[in-house]
């Protein structure tokens, strides 16, 4: 009878539950990490190409008809036109025909990801043997030299999400998981903001002052990682506020489920499978992984989106928090203070 007992007690519904929760998390952590990862191919590479007229629009055309679509094509003027869309991270890399020898040049940028580079050579390594002749690389926008593969900003970026939402996550633990009041909402919301100031300074003198791996842009990146904790934290307390402890859980998915495979980290979003392609700029840690990278490679060239994005997140976060506990409260039923108690 005991033996029974105790395997009642241990498989409670609420217990089967939770398992079943964390085995559709470990599944799904699984099949994205794998599914995002296993078979990289290139896909729509935006590059340019720099030939004589008569030639380019034909390489243009070559280009379009790979299997695959690996790379988008756009034909420019100039050498220096290229390079300066190469710079600005408009395109990923540039093919220029050498019209007075068999060796052409492919211009990259290692600082917008070594996937990237490595994708691109082989695609124009290929086409050019197809014609009889060579290409070499050229790196306008080298990686620094205490970013081995580029990856400083991912795992950057990685260290705020975790930190933003599992300050989040303990906040619930500690006081609930959905705020007893709006008052208590707006303190909690509080904390997590200087948390994310704190953090976002961290992380910039970490990588930057302490390490030397990312130099140079230290104010930028402090501000990139304050909007990423705070993102993080705000969304993670919204859902919490919807669905209580199952909002760890949908944390979980979307952040590091979801978010980690698709932000570009070893294999950028042109590398990836269609989903995680389309997902890649959505998600916080793509577009702060991106952010990070462009304000550090590239001038800081079209890193406002990605701002605008890690601000939607933080502040439709904080809304969904508010009005959810602002519902939920209302829905409670009054506490009813007898005369003994009320005299106390």
């Amino acid at each position: 009878m005991s033996i029974r007992a105790d395997l009642r007690e241990a498989f409670t519904p609420s217990r089967l539950a939770l398992v079943a929760g964390v085995l559709l998390i470990q599944l799904a952590f699984i099949w994205s990490y794998v599914g995002a990862f296993h078979s990289p191919k290139p896909s729509d590479i935006p590059v340019a190409v720099v030939a004589p007229a008569q030639q380019a629009g034909q390489i243009a055309a070559q280009l379009e008809k790979i299997d695959g679509h690996p790379v988008s094509p756009q034909v420019v003027e100039s050498r220096d036109a290229a390079e300066a869309m190469v710079k600005d991270h408009r395109v990923d890399a540039a093919y220029v025909l050498n019209p007075s020898g068999k060796q052409d040049t492919l211009v990259v940028a290692g600082g917008g990801g070594s996937g990237i580079v490595s994708a691109t050579e082989e695609i124009f390594g290929q086409v050019a043997q197809k014609q009889g002749r060579t290409v070499v690389s050229d790196d306008v926008v080298p990686l620094e030299a205490g970013d081995a593969r580029g990856l400083t900003g991912f795992y950057l970026v990685v260290g705020w999400m975790v930190g933003g939402y599992l300050l989040a996550a303990a906040l619930g633990v500690l006081a609930g998981h959905r705020a007893q009041s709006l008052h208590h909402l707006v303190i909690r919301l509080c904390v997590v903001a200087f948390h994310a100031v704190v953090s976002g300074l961290g992380g910039a003198l970490i990588v930057d002052q302490l390490l030397g791996a990312l130099t140079g842009h230290f104010l930028q990146l402090w501000g990139i990682g304050a909007l990423v904790v705070f993102a993080a934290a705000a969304t993670t307390i919204a859902l919490q506020a919807l669905f209580g402890l199952i909002g760890v859980g949908l944390t979980i998915l979307l952040f590091v489920v979801l978010g980690n495979p698709s932000a570009g980290g070893a294999f950028q979003p042109h590398l990836l499978p269609a989903f995680w392609r389309t997902i890649a700029y959505v998600l916080p840690n793509g577009a702060a992984t991106d952010a990070v990278r462009r304000i550090v490679y590239f001038g800081s060239h079209g890193v406002g989106g990605h701002v605008l994005t890690l601000a939607l997140w933080g502040v439709i976060g904080t809304a969904v928090a508010l009005a959810a506990t602002n519902f939920f409260n209302r829905r409670q039923p009054p506490v009813v203070v007898g005369r003994h108690e009320a005299a106390a």
